[in-house]
């Protein structure tokens, strides 16, 4: 078996589908000796770089080569037992990101050997979705399930939500029960950062302890929007630009970060509004859209919310050779793709990191693992749930006490974290003070990596 998955990866190096750096990390990933790789690619035994040989030598991720260096990690089970819990869509549309997230997060468990600090690690994902409306985030379950999070007395950490509008019914109830929440997802600028398009009293108003609890592993939207405006002007050339969204927490804010992004750089904005996501079709909106001209439309969505038939009834309109069409990670997986069919080909997508595809070194051992599990590429946000468990376990084994304050504070503390995608510390708003961003096109029915994008300079 591992004779022949070797054999492909080489066979991918060759024909140049992947890079050196990421043959390495998988030839090791599946337990290839050094002889034999060597033997395939000759020049790569006398490479004695750095970066060569930390790829060959990292060739399984451990307690040791994850997260904050230095941290030890105890198996010991005796004080008993700390329960994980995790909340997001499962159903539906979410299916396979919510899936994978909570995959992504038992691997994390499994490489910790089950424990930590010396408590048995018992884990539990919970969906905040609804089936009956294609697996979309609901409030009202999300707030039910932080109530019975934190009425567990053996819970110590939330990892939770994947939704930014979930987030804000859930914060208040974690925040006043003095229990750490962390999002592999969340990208709402409002949950953590003062900024000219929040609601009045954002985010003070999510915090009612006067103390924040909530972190992210993802770079807030003000990044990831503004990276998107300054690639759409920059680099595909475009001028005018229609932007619609959901009208939901993270649709909308992105949308008005775009906006205003596109705006100070030159660009015009020719429309601004929400669409219906219980609409049957949208002709009479895209005929709007279209009179106006635009060469981008840009959208603020999740994929739960009618997407891809916007962006069908758009390209009834205009091709993508008259009008590009750009969305942010809300979208940013197959089954928005699916939804959209034929229309979704040319898509830009933003992403506030990288696909599994794309991931280097101990990210690439990662998304190995991960495919063997769930048999395809894993969802992108997978990583992020991954290295949100990496955090809450290396906080319990640091602190060996079944203290909720005490893992807080140890979890804000995390500096230098060695990610999937790069190495941060958490800033006093809980964000994570580096961020690598990307964009991706749809190409022949699948979400491909073009290349990492940046805001522009102020």
């Amino acid at each position: 078996m591992v004779d022949s998955r070797f054999a492909t990866l080489v066979d991918q190096m060759r024909s140049g589908k992947i890079d050196r750096r990421t043959f390495l990390g998988r030839a090791a990933a599946l337990g290839v000796g050094a002889s034999a790789i060597a033997g395939v690619m000759p020049a790569m035994a006398q490479d004695s770089t750095p970066e060569a040989s930390a790829d060959a030598g990292s060739g399984e991720l451990t307690p040791e080569n994850i997260g904050v260096a230095g941290v030890a990690h105890s198996t010991d089970t005796s004080k008993g037992t700390i329960n994980l819990y995790s909340s997001w869509p499962m159903s539906g549309a979410s299916e396979q990101i919510g899936g994978d997230s909570a995959e992504a997060i038992r691997l994390a468990i499994e490489i910790y050997g089950g424990a930590a600090g010396g408590f048995a690690i018992n884990y539990e994902p919970l969906d905040d979705g609804l089936a009956a409306n294609n697996g979309s985030w609901d409030a009202a379950k999300e707030a039910e399930n932080a109530a019975m999070v934190v009425n567990d007395e053996d819970a110590v950490v939330y990892i939770a939500t994947y939704n930014s509008g979930a987030a804000e019914a859930a914060i208040p109830i974690t925040n006043e029960a003095g229990l750490a929440q962390i999002s592999p997802a969340n990208t709402a600028v409002q949950l953590t950062k003062e900024n000219p398009v929040n609601p009045e009293g954002y985010p003070d108003v999510l915090y009612p302890s006067g103390t924040r609890n909530y972190m992210r592993v993802v770079p807030a939207d003000d990044f990831q929007g503004m990276a998107g405006a300054n690639f759409s002007i920059n680099t595909l050339g475009n001028s005018k630009a229609y932007v619609l969204h959901d009208n939901q927490t993270y649709g909308r804010g992105l949308a008005e970060v775009f906006r205003a992004e596109f705006e100070r750089l030159g660009g015009e904005i020719l429309g601004f509004e929400a669409f219906d996501p219980n609409a049957p079709e949208y002709q009479a909106l895209m005929t709007k859209v279209a009179s106006t001209g635009p060469d981008i439309v840009y959208m603020g969505a999740i994929v739960n919310l009618n997407p891809g038939k916007v962006l069908q009834d758009l390209r009834d309109q205009l091709s993508v050779d008259d009008c590009a069409f750009m969305g942010p990670d809300g979208i940013m997986n197959q089954a928005f793709v699916d939804g959209a069919g034929e229309a979704a080909e040319g898509t830009y997508i933003t992403f506030g990191g990288l696909p599994a595809s794309a991931l280097e070194g101990p990210g690439a051992i990662w998304a190995q693992q991960m495919q063997e599990r769930v048999g395809h590429e894993p969802d992108a946000y997978a990583a992020y749930s991954f290295e949100c468990a990496v955090v809450a376990l290396q906080a319990i084994d640091i602190v060996g006490e079944k203290d909720r304050a005490k893992i807080l504070e140890t979890m804000f503390n995390t500096t230098d974290f060695r990610g999937l995608t790069n190495t941060w510390s958490f800033t006093e708003t809980g964000d994570p003070d580096t961020a690598t961003l990307s964009v991706n096109i749809v190409k022949d029915g699948v979400i491909t990596f073009d290349q990492k994008i940046t805001p522009a300079a102020e």
